[in-house]
């Protein structure tokens, strides 16, 4: 891809003279397209929306055939300028290129195949206007989509499909390797904002393995620009959080940590508002919400929740995301959920394993099955080469020693002590800190080692 005028802006394009009655000449335009092109090129605004609200669609009509039937760079630059400064003056003309009147002309072609042939002026124009054509169709007419992709018409004509798989596939590929070094992403993230509204789009972009290119793109922002590129990131990601095989993405990566980190250092309103709403989404969906408690998620909501904020949907996901996470802090205090993450043999500081409540109500069930837990616990320290893991171990031991009226007999019978005492030469600070304490209890008793530890 070439990366030529890179720096090209709409209004620089647009002061150019394209020769129209040269192509009229060729026969590349029509007498009625000249005096199409004559009455609407150069003109005021003003004058320009009253000829698109008299014959907009015949302005696209002639729009689309410069761009399917003329290849000189300038006027293609030019008439994408022409469209990108009336879509930008109104959204909604973007309903003008499925006029019943253009149902067989092939409005999407030109901008699909410009994607990869342009510079990256062209390419970032097609893509806005592809995106913005592609969300003002009417998402069934008459059994078949809009742009004139019915069963009954003669030609071949670009369906949505086509054009959908086409423009997911540029906008993966820009954020693979961007084509400019400082527009690709932005235009790229613009475009996906308003793209993964489609559940089509959501499917594509999972099946590219496009998910795991938007985490790196949440990461907290200070400059202006740089903040309006974390929201359209972020409503990405609440996007995708409607789409169960993108939530499956999103739960094997670093993506909460980041929506985290991001929450707590922004203060834009937009920003917090849809990380939150993603939060909610989430919180219901396989492991997040333990997650969610084991990262401080509902000291940061119970902070938010003291702040002025003005919107109603932010407040309602705040109050719903702390008692979501308020009821899996009572689940995830169950032995039940203590038992299943010994035996899968990685622990980490998740609320009961500091929460003095969960040691004294279930101590007894360390007894089940011959101590089986307790047994487990104690060949991890054998077998588990994780740092967090070992301590919160070491931690548990300890406090099993401390509840259960007859710990230290129990762990020296079960061969602990040799186990724990090696782990005193961990090159890991948080190991050494909690072997010493279960040491300390062992050879102590509670009473004395809690002492110690005060």
């Amino acid at each position: 891809m070439t990366t030529e005028n890179v720096e090209l802006t709409t209004e620089e394009v647009l002061r150019r003279d394209i020769p129209w009655e040269t192509y009229m000449t060729t026969k590349l335009i029509t007498g009625t397209g000249l005096q199409l092109l004559r009455r609407y090129d150069k003109k005021a605004e003003s004058y320009k929306a009253q000829l698109l609200d008299d014959d907009g669609p015949g302005y696209v009509r002639i729009f689309v055939t410069i761009l399917r039937d003329i290849f000189k760079e300038e006027t293609v630059e030019y008439v994408l300028a022409l469209i990108d400064e009336m879509l930008t003056a109104n959204p909604k003309r973007a309903r003008l290129f499925h006029d019943e009147s253009l149902a067989d002309e092939d409005t999407y072609e030109p901008f699909l195949r410009l994607l990869w042939k342009g510079n990256w002026f062209i390419q970032e124009k097609s893509c806005k206007i592809l995106s913005l054509t592609v969300s003002a169709r009417s998402k069934v007419q008459n059994g078949a989509d809009a742009n004139g992709d019915a069963s009954s018409s003669k030609k071949k004509i670009t369906t949505i499909d086509d054009v959908l798989a086409g423009v997911v596939e540029w906008l993966c590929a820009q954020l693979k390797k961007p084509t400019h070094p400082t527009r690709s992403i932005p235009s790229t993230i613009n475009c996906l904002s308003t793209l993964l509204k489609e559940p089509v789009v959501r499917s594509s972009f999972v099946r590219a393995d496009g998910v795991k290119l938007l985490v790196p793109l949440i990461s907290p922002a200070s400059t202006q620009q740089s903040i309006q590129l974390l929201y359209e990131t972020c409503l990405c990601v609440w996007l995708l959080s409607y789409y169960e095989p993108a939530i499956e993405y999103l739960a094997t990566s670093r993506a909460l940590p980041r929506l985290i980190e991001v929450v707590k250092g922004s203060t834009k309103e937009k920003v917090v508002r849809v990380v939150i709403l993603t939060l909610r989404n989430l919180l219901s969906k396989g492991t997040f919400s333990a997650h969610m408690v084991d990262l401080g998620v509902l000291q940061i909501v119970q902070s938010l929740k003291a702040q002025a904020w003005s919107d109603e949907d932010l407040l309602d996901a705040l109050n719903q995301l702390e008692q979501g996470l308020k009821e899996n802090i009572k689940m995830l205090s169950s032995f039940d959920k203590y038992k299943q993450e010994v035996l899968l043999g990685h622990l980490d500081w998740s609320p009961m394993h500091k929460d003095p409540i969960f040691w004294r109500e279930n101590i007894n069930n360390f007894e089940e099955n011959d101590f089986q837990i307790l047994r487990v616990l104690i060949t991890i320290l054998d077998t588990s080469s994780d740092a967090r893991t070992l301590a919160v171990a070491c931690y548990d031991l300890s406090q099993f020693i401390q509840c259960h009226s007859a710990g230290r007999i129990i762990v020296n019978d079960l061969k602990a002590k040799e186990r724990v005492m090696r782990l005193l030469n961990h090159e890991n600070a948080e190991v050494t800190k909690n072997a010493l304490l279960c040491i300390q209890r062992l050879f102590l008793g509670a009473k004395y080692a809690s002492f110690l530890q005060a």
